[in-house]
């Protein structure tokens, strides 16, 4: 049987009058690879960063592995977090620190490993991501890519249930995309649940086993990837596809 992972249930985020996101429900489950793409302004990191209560839904539910975090207190929340780990755009690694220290600091804290113990998983997670050589670098002295590398080691080095990506390309010069991108290829062949909130049609179309087409704060469509891109069903998907893809 399947296992879920993620189950949300009728999520509406408002500011003020404004409706970021209205009424969605969404399963992940175990092993899924999920790419929400659409146009800019749709609520996909909104929706992204709801799934952890980074931001607080205003109406709906959230289940994480079957535990409702919009019932849960902020310290409660903080714990269950440690079950999924999130990349952003921007990397939000700690400059002072070298890359060693950004990758082993939560560890420590807050899973309680040793220090020997967090710097063992922590190198082996630079090999994994290709910068074994740039353990004693500060995040300052590395390219976008590197750095969007280091932050991938850091969220695994919690060792989640499910990854999320807010647009981990959408910051990096385009030669720097393919580093990250063959990562995370890399991670869902391991067999990584992950949501990936992304521009790269050609990683959603060859990683992914369902594509999220987002617009106007919800979800518009969920589909195989062979079906959205061959044969979308919404007039909106059709419109947006006709306008990304090279003819």
């Amino acid at each position: 049987m399947t296992k879920e992972i993620l189950k949300i249930d009728q999520l509406t985020k408002k500011y003020g009058e404004n409706t970021i996101l209205k009424d969605i429900s969404a399963e992940v489950n175990d092993g899924d690879i999920i790419s929400i793409i659409g146009p800019s302004g749709a609520g996909k990191s909104t929706f992204l960063r709801c799934l952890t209560l980074l931001e607080k839904p205003t109406t709906g539910t959230v289940f994480l592995e079957g535990e409702d975090l919009t019932k849960k207190t902020q310290k409660e929340i903080e714990h269950v977090r440690e079950k999924v780990g999130m990349v952003f755009q921007n990397f939000n690694l700690f400059p002072n620190m070298t890359v060693l220290k950004n990758i082993t600091l939560a560890p420590v804290r807050v899973k309680g490993l040793t220090e020997d113990e967090a710097q063992k998983q922590a190198l082996e997670l630079l090999k994994q991501v290709g910068l074994s050589d740039k353990a004693d670098a500060y995040p300052d002295n590395l390219s976008g890519g590197q750095r969007q590398r280091v932050a991938i080691a850091r969220a695994l080095a919690m060792k989640p249930d499910v990854m999320l990506f807010d647009e981990p390309t959408s910051a990096l010069d385009p030669e720097m995309v393919g580093e990250v991108l063959d990562v995370m290829r890399e991670l869902a062949k391991s067999g990584m649940t992950m949501v990936v909130v992304t521009h790269e049609m050609g990683f959603a179309q060859s990683v992914s086993n369902q594509i999220w087409f987002m617009d106007n704060a919800d979800i518009q469509e969920k589909a195989a990837p062979s079906d959205f891109f061959s044969n979308p069903k919404t007039d909106r998907a059709k419109e947006f596809l006709s306008k990304i893809l090279v003819k």
